[in-house]
C-alpha cells in the first residue's frame, strides 16, 4: 500500500500527485506561438523559479502557451491546497479558487526573503477541475495534481522555457518510465537557502503506477519541502513529469512523480484552454552529470 504525504514547512508546500482521462497529449508542439523568449541565462522565470501562493512556496516546472499565445507556468495543484499534508486526494481535498495571486520569487530561505520577479494568476487546478467535474477514477484522483498560473502581461518578457542545468525539455514523454530508466530534475526549495549547486538531481525511475498516471523515482538527494511541482525529465530530455509526493511506505524515501502526458491532456480536456501545449526549451538537453 503506497503512503504518500505532502511537504510543509512553515511556509514551504511539498508534493501530491495523480491523473485523469482526456485525448493524449501531444508528443511535441506544433508550433510555438512566441516569437522571442527571454535569454536563457538572464531570464527570471522559468522551470524552476520559485512560486509563493497565499505564504506556501513550491516550485515551477514547465512553460505552456495556447492558440493566442498566452504564458502559463506550472506546478503542483497542491500548491494552492488549503488542507493538510495528508491531504492528498484531489477530488476532495481543499484548494483556494481560480484566481488566486501567484509570486515568482529568485533566491530567499525560510528566514530570509527573496527578490519578487514577477506575478501571476492561477487559472488551472487539477483538483478543482477533478471536483467540477465529479471524477470518479481512483488513479486521477490519487495522481493528477498539476496547477497552471498565467504569467501577468508585464511579466511575460521575463520568460525563458528551459530548464536550469539540464536544458530541455525536448517534448511531452508520453511512453512513461522502466524501473532503471534515468531521470532528471531541478528543485529550487526556500530550504536549500540559495545553494544551487544542490538543486540539479539525478536519479532512477522506479517504475509506474496508477495505472501510467506516476512514476516513483530515487534521486540522489529526495525532493524537499518547497520542491513540489518541479520538473522531471527523461534521459532524452522529454518532460517526463511534476514532482508530488514523499512516499512513506513501502519506497521510503522515494519521489512520486506525477505524469505529465497525462496531466496535461486532462487539463487539455477540462481547462477550457485552447491549444494548451507545453513549449519546448530554447537550450539543448545537456545529461552532463
Amino acid at each position: 500500500m503506497r503512503t504518500p504525504t505532502k511537504l510543509f514547512t512553515l511556509t514551504a508546500v511539498g508534493l501530491v500527485a495523480a491523473a485523469a482521462t482526456g485525448a493524449p497529449a501531444t508528443a511535441a508542439p506544433t508550433k510555438q506561438a512566441r516569437a522571442a523568449w527571454a535569454p536563457a541565462d538572464s531570464a527570471a522565470i522559468h522551470p524552476g523559479v520559485q512560486m509563493y501562493t497565499d505564504g506556501a512556496q513550491c516550485t515551477a516546472n514547465f512553460v505552456y502557451t495556447d492558440t493566442a499565445g498566452t504564458t502559463y507556468v506550472g506546478y503542483a495543484a497542491h500548491c494552492a491546497g488549503t488542507g493538510e499534508a495528508t491531504d492528498t486526494n484531489g477530488c476532495d481535498a481543499g484548494s483556494l479558487p481560480l484566481g488566486a495571486k501567484v509570486d515568482f520569487v529568485e533566491g530567499g530561505s525560510l528566514v530570509t526573503e527573496g527578490t519578487r520577479v514577477g506575478g501571476g494568476t492561477l487559472v488551472y487546478s487539477s483538483w478543482l477541475a477533478m471536483q467540477r467535474n465529479g471524477e470518479t477514477d481512483e488513479d486521477a484522483c490519487a495522481y493528477n495534481d498539476l496547477a497552471l498560473v498565467k504569467v501577468d502581461a508585464a511579466d511575460t518578457g521575463k520568460v525563458n522555457p528551459s530548464v536550469p542545468f539540464w536544458g530541455g525539455p525536448v517534448a511531452v514523454n508520453t511512453s512513461g518510465t522502466a524501473a532503471g530508466d534515468t531521470v532528471h530534475s531541478y528543485g529550487n526549495s526556500s530550504l536549500r537557502a540559495g545553494v544551487e549547486l544542490l538543486s540539479p538531481k539525478q536519479g532512477t525511475s522506479l517504475g509506474t503506477e496508477g495505472g501510467g498516471w506516476s512514476h516513483p523515482v530515487y534521486t540522489v538527494t529526495a525532493g524537499v519541502p518547497g520542491d513540489s511541482g518541479s520538473a522531471f525529465l527523461d534521459a532524452d530530455g522529454n518532460a517526463l513529469g511534476t514532482l508530488s509526493t514523499l512516499a512513506l511506505a513501502p519506497l521510503a524515501g522515494s519521489n512520486g512523480v506525477g505524469d505529465l502526458s497525462r496531466e496535461l491532456a486532462y487539463a487539455q480536456a477540462t481547462s477550457g484552454i485552447a491549444g494548451l501545449r507545453l513549449v519546448p526549451g530554447t537550450e539543448p538537453f545537456r545529461p552532463i552529470l
